[in-house]
């Protein structure tokens, strides 16, 4: 798992699977360079390459002639998925911690 700055200067730990969302996320804007996905995703570039690699792999990401990455429509239904699992997630969380 890797850090991020977090709102009030907390690191926060965040899985494969974050980190990968974030990049769909940051890829859903249009053609974004690696260098644009790299900074807003706080990632090195080896990170990146690796996950860029996995991204690729699966047909959730896309790429054109000038390396513009793109979310594709597989990535956008992983997105959705991603995000109802998040909400459930966190629902469950809230009931589980007291308050």
């Amino acid at each position: 798992m890797y850090h991020i700055m977090m709102k009030g200067s907390k690191m926060k730990n965040r899985s494969k699977l974050e980190i990968m969302a974030q990049i769909l996320d940051i890829a859903s804007g249009g053609g974004t360079s690696k260098t644009k996905i790299m900074y807003k995703a706080y990632l090195s570039y080896a990170q990146l390459r690796d996950y860029l690699t996995i991204l690729i792999e699966n047909g959730l990401i896309g790429h054109d002639e000038n390396a513009a990455f793109k979310i594709t429509q597989k990535g956008i239904r992983f997105m959705g998925l991603y995000k109802q699992m998040d909400s459930l997630s966190g629902t469950m969380m809230a009931k589980l911690l007291p308050s």
